[in-house]
């Protein structure tokens, strides 16, 4: 006889899935906006250095890269998107 507590599995190993796959779709968006400041420029023809490119590629926090993605629209320079110029 079963004790009845498999429901219980269930729900944890549902809750650690979920939990997988908002993770998942944060460093989607992470990536996906990294890539967009980075094609934004480009198709502008504001020069990137390695340098830029890679602290923008680094870049986990999405909250800043909002930041940029709006500032690379305009910026003049790599620089300007960071707000260092």
């Amino acid at each position: 006889m079963g004790t009845g507590l498999s429901h219980f599995r269930g729900f944890v190993a549902e809750s650690f899935r979920d939990e997988g796959r908002t993770e998942g779709r944060v460093e989607g968006r992470v990536e996906g906006r990294a890539e967009d400041i980075l094609r934004i420029l480009e198709v502008r023809g504001v020069a990137v250095p390695d340098e830029a490119r890679e602290r923008i590629s680094s870049c986990t926090d999405l909250a800043v890269l909002d930041v940029w993605f709006e500032r690379a629209v305009t910026a003049q320079t790599a620089d300007a998107v960071f707000g260092d110029g």
